[in-house]
């Protein structure tokens, strides 16, 4: 049987997870009747909450005698890493662009990586149904980035298709006919290039995705690039250098089939499978025969632009609701994770509590946060902090700059531009994008935007659109304001007062409300001043034997803020830490004791 491999490349919501859906569904994937739930590929709890993917998949269908292997990819920049590593395992790429925003900074990201790799695109114009669906605009716009990215001629001769994936139809036309996915599965099968495969070599298949199984262990998928590989068989791994890992056996050979993983008993050259069997093997090694000394080359990933800082959870109500809380089981999970995400390098402090973790942005080490704290773990996190590199030529520090695309009312974008100019941003280029709104490009330090983007959805009444791209590493820009007011800080552990509260709404706004567990040195709200101020939130009203109209005793709260984890992380200050359990996010003073945090102040003070 024919293949094909191709992978399906587009910006965050551009409708990519819905178009595999749509494929599979018409390649006859799904039995008739069969209850099969939307967005099938983004299998992981996370995924299904947030509407996003985070983890590149690989699904398959038949079509005309000819096997289809599709990856599924993220869209958000910070998962970066996944489609960097998944471009060199297909030999076409299907490029989704919105027909109404056009093509995005991701879009810009993922395509660059596709074509530097020869991969000749199909570009498919999605939700051409939307009212304010502009397709020929939009194809001209693909076009001019093809060339500015610097395609060579094949891949500028590119066949278009115009599509809504949701409806379930693709043409070569907008207007029609809006029938089926027929066109784009034709147009894979006559386009795309079959895999190219060294014929007569022994065993050679590259690792790009590195997964758990609960019964089978570590599971190893990648493309087989020579050879044949069978269940049971004896096999080695490479390291990129050539320098063996291990020598095991092949415990199960699976392929894909549909969204089912079949265990099969052979596949051959050019197809794409999933291995287990192998304990040490991980992404970029090569598993190949045993007499076999050359690796694959492996395409280098783009390195980290953020870290944090992960440590064990010390603070009063530590170990109630988790029961994963030492150094040591975080460790090994942060290990299990760099393992087989290879956009995260996980680094040793010179405190054996303290690990710090990098990664492409907020998002991806959020996630990560997410999926640990489901997990049971109990962990301490820092404000992110940005990578600063050293120029080799001059000396000077240089830091990570991004590419920020805003689409925003023309009402909002005066505003817009104001707060992210005192933020150290450069505008690079305002244009209408249609329906009364204006894009921005700017061009902003990576540690301007942490904490920004709540407060951009503030300024725009929640209806701007804000996507941001790793851009270049440019000269430091000097010192960029930070968060302006100070916090309330307890005094005291116990459960909090409604009395007290109430009484110490007038300093700020309250992150919490009544009954809740407090303890010395926690974050209980935003003082409305610059500086943090010392509350006790535990004191009652003093009860006398005298009689009361009962006016006083109905005390009603202003509703507390809540921050979502993401949120969380981007208002703690540099002294501040969130307290991450299964049950709870808690914001904190790194310093617990107060005569601790002033000392720390002085000597700070002192050194400046």
């Amino acid at each position: 049987m024919d293949l094909r491999n191709i992978a399906i490349i587009a910006h965050v919501d551009h409708g990519k997870t819905t178009l595999v859906d749509c494929l599979l569904q018409q390649a006859g994937t799904f039995r008739e009747g069969q209850k099969v739930a939307e967005r099938a590929m983004d299998s992981g709890d996370i995924e299904r909450e947030r509407g996003i993917t985070i983890l590149a998949k690989c699904t398959s269908l038949v079509w005309k005698d000819t096997r289809l292997n599709i990856v599924d990819t993220p869209g958000h920049a910070d998962f970066g890493g996944e489609v960097e590593r998944i471009l060199s395992m297909v030999d076409g790429v299907v490029v989704l662009v919105d027909a109404a925003e056009g093509p995005m900074p991701q879009t810009k990201f993922v395509l660059g990586k596709a074509l530097a790799l020869g991969l000749k695109p199909i570009v498919v114009i999605n939700k051409t149904d939307r009212p304010d669906a502009r397709p020929f605009d939009v194809q001209n716009e693909v076009f001019d980035l093809m060339a500015a990215l610097g395609a060579n001629e094949e891949q500028l001769d590119f066949p278009t298709l115009f599509a809504s994936a949701k409806q379930g139809w693709a043409a070569a036309e907008p207007t029609g006919p809006h029938e089926n996915m027929n066109p784009l599965l034709d147009l894979v099968v006559s386009d795309v290039r079959a895999p190219n495969v060294e014929a007569g070599e022994p065993l050679r298949l590259l690792v790009t995705i590195l997964s758990y199984d609960p019964y089978l262990g570590r599971i190893l998928t990648g493309r087989i690039q020579s050879g044949s590989i069978k269940a049971n068989q004896d096999v080695k791994s490479i390291d990129r250098e050539g320098n063996p890992v291990e020598s095991s056996r092949v415990t199960r050979l699976l392929a894909f089939r549909g969204l089912e993983r079949v265990p099969v008993e052979e596949a051959q050259a050019g197809d794409i499978v999933a291995v287990a069997g192998l304990g040490k093997t991980s992404v970029a090694d090569t598993i190949c025969d045993l007499a076999e000394t050359r690796p694959i080359a492996a395409t280098p990933v783009d390195p980290p632009t953020l870290a944090m800082t992960f440590s064990i959870n010390d603070s009063p109500l530590a170990g109630q609701e988790g029961d994963k809380v030492t150094s040591r089981m975080i460790a090994a999970r942060l290990e299990r994770e760099a393992e087989g995400n290879v956009a995260i390098r996980i680094g040793k402090t010179q405190s054996g509590s303290e690990f710090e973790v990098a990664g492409r942005g907020e998002l991806q080490i959020s996630v990560l946060i997410e999926t640990m704290r489901r997990e049971g773990f109990e962990l301490a996190v820092s404000r992110p902090r940005v990578l600063f590199k050293e120029d080799p030529e001059t000396g000077k520090r240089m830091e990570p700059i991004e590419e920020v695309v805003i689409d925003v009312d023309d009402e909002f974008s005066g505003s817009v531009v104001e707060k992210l100019s005192q933020r150290r941003a450069d505008l690079v280029e305002i244009r209408p994008s249609g329906g009364g709104k204006q894009r921005l490009v700017f061009h902003a330090p990576t540690r301007a935007l942490i904490g920004y983007h709540s407060e951009f959805l503030t300024d725009t009444r929640g209806t701007g659109i804000m996507n941001r791209l790793f851009h270049e590493y440019a000269p430091h820009k000097g010192s960029i304001a930070d968060r302006h007011s100070g916090v309330l800080v307890s005094i005291g552990q116990g459960s909090t007062v409604a009395f007290a509260l109430w009484n110490l709404e007038d300093r700020g706004r309250l992150f919490l409300g009544a009954g809740e567990q407090v303890y010395a040195g926690m974050v209980i709200g935003e003082h409305s001043r610059g500086n943090d101020l010392e509350v006790n939130p535990l004191k009652a009203k003093n009860l006398t034997n005298t009689r009361a109209s009962g006016k006083d005793e109905a005390v009603t709260l202003t509703t507390p803020i809540r921050f979502s984890l993401e949120e969380a992380i981007a208002y703690i200050a540099d002294d501040e830490l969130v307290e991450v359990t299964p049950k709870a996010f808690r914001l904190r003073k790194r310093q617990l004791d107060a005569v601790d945090r002033k000392r720390t102040a002085r000597q700070k003070a002192t050194t400046e």
